[in-house]
């Protein structure tokens, strides 16, 4: 390695997947030497930790690489992340702006790639897809006291628009010692939310590469159930959040297993994708609009205080406006606290890219668009059962003005701070947050709310998605010393 080539900047795009990869590759170049700087101008590699899951994110990743280029001419810049994967050679050979590619199917070969680009040597190199990456990662790109932590990689449900299994491959997932070690290693550095990811969840340990896995487990409960029964052995006050389960495969027996240990919090994503029997069987999925509302009946049946996220796509080829309605009807029917809508994004060599008849981009986006405007409709009055109600929340940041006050200047208490966080019915990006007040002149509340501490707050009121309310107490503080740094 040239001896003046070593700080990288990573430009993250993409999904909490891609964002683990990217806190990964931090840590592997950093453990060869390299070191992550925070501050593009100064850095001699750039990398552009991209997405190439629908057209939106590509064009997002594309439009990155040449702005990035254009600002820092001297930089060295790598492209890595799922675009990479996807297009290596295309972009390799299309795209001068770029000194290196880099795949993510194994993410520890990273250090040895920027050796050759740092050598003068432009290249591109890719992996075979099998196992999944890990590693002690030091920097996060979260707010304080919460953490991503990846337990599959790939996908083998093959969703007919999904380009997925195309990029990361089939499914395979980490063994569970692994995960535990990782799970220790992050909440006694102070981390209090742990959000479990995959691109399903459900499917852990049932993937061809995870014979050795499945073999010691009890062939009676789902491997998901196992892996939540070990975590629930480890000690310490933390809580657990599952994100993305797939609603074909939804594992009941976890629900005990939730009940039994309150640190899992009661937050379901099941991207449902359409409520309208056609189009889910066109999306190769094999449930219902009458099972999945079955499904949303038996999880509250077990667990009634559990919020529920979900996702829509609309716009899917053949989908009329019977169907349309029908999803419409279905959002209505299963009344979920939070939901994301995309308009359909063809993907080649997808099994949707070839379906017909297509339906046009305005029209999906109209339809995106109605059922936005309902699910804002069902938040809002579903939140308001929180009113009144002293709820646990994860202080993230302090609202500063641009003076560097806390953002009471105008306010008619001056004495007023205020700072946002998330309880547990919201997810980290996605879900609304809760604005706290707090009295900044009280020694005792100012010292409380600070990034990285629980506290109690007070809930007064809904703000259209977001939660309004006052502090009360302080239940956990962040460690004042921790290994982690984190990136927000």
């Amino acid at each position: 390695m040239t001896k003046n080539l070593k700080n990288f900047f990573i430009d993250q795009h993409g999904c909490a997947k891609n964002q683990t990869d990217g806190e990964l590759i931090s840590a592997f170049l950093e453990k060869e030497g390299f070191v992550q700087i925070f501050d593009a101008d100064k850095a001699d590699f750039i990398l552009i930790n991209s997405c190439g899951f629908i057209k939106s994110a590509k064009k997002e990743s594309i439009d990155a690489i040449y702005s990035v280029k254009a600002a820092y001419p001297d930089a060295k810049i790598i492209l890595t992340g799922c675009l990479a994967e996807r297009y290596a050679n295309e972009l390799f050979e299309s795209m001068p702006e770029l000194d290196g590619v880099f795949g993510n199917g194994d993410l520890s070969k990273i250090a040895g790639f920027m050796k050759k680009v740092a050598g003068g040597q432009r290249t591109v190199q890719t992996f075979e897809q099998c196992g999944v990456s890990s590693g002690q990662r030091k920097k996060l790109m979260n707010f304080k006291g919460s953490a991503f932590v990846k337990i599959t990689e790939g996908c083998s449900n093959h969703c007919s628009f999904c380009a997925i299994p195309l990029i990361r491959g089939e499914l395979r997932s980490r063994p569970v010692d692994s995960i535990i070690s990782e799970i220790k290693e992050l909440t006694e550095a102070g981390v209090y939310e742990i959000n479990l990811i995959g691109q399903d969840l459900a499917a852990y340990g049932t993937g061809e590469e995870d014979k050795e896995l499945r073999a010691g487990l009890n062939p009676v409960l789902s491997p998901l159930c196992q892996l939540l029964e070990k975590i629930s052995r480890i000690e310490g006050d933390f809580i657990v959040r599952l994100l993305y389960i797939h609603p074909d495969h939804f594992n009941t027996d976890i629900l005990s297993v939730m009940k039994k240990d309150s640190r899992f919090v009661h937050y379901f994503d099941i991207p449902f994708q359409s409520g309208d029997d056609k189009t889910i069987l066109a999306m190769n999925r094999v449930g219902s609009q009458k099972k999945y509302i079955e499904l949303v009946e038996k999880i509250r049946s077990e667990l009634p205080d559990c919020m529920l996220r979900t996702t829509f796509l609309t716009g899917f080829p053949g989908e009329s406006e019977e169907a349309a309605e029908n999803t419409r009807a279905f959002l209505q029917a299963i009344q979920p606290d939070w939901s994301g809508c995309f308009p359909y994004s063809r993907e080649e060599d997808t099994p949707a890219w070839s379906m017909k008849p297509r339906v046009p981009a305005k029209t999906a986006q109209a339809r995106a668009d109605a059922l936005v405007g309902l699910q804002t409709e069902i938040t809002n009055e579903r939140l308001a059962r929180f009113v009144g109600q002293e709820v646990s929340v994860l202080v993230e940041e302090i609202i500063e003005a641009a003076d560097g006050s806390d953002g009471t200047e105008g306010n008619a208490d001056a004495s007023e701070g205020l700072a946002i966080g998330r309880g547990w019915f919201q997810a980290p990006e996605v879900d609304g947050c809760v604005v706290i007040r707090y009295e900044r002149d009280i020694a005792s509340e100012a010292d409380a709310v600070r990034p990285g501490n629980v506290i109690k707050v007070q809930i007064l009121s809904t703000t259209g998605v977001d939660l309004d309310g006052r502090f009360t107490g302080l239940v956990k503080g962040y460690p004042a010393k921790s290994d982690l740094q984190f990136i927000s």
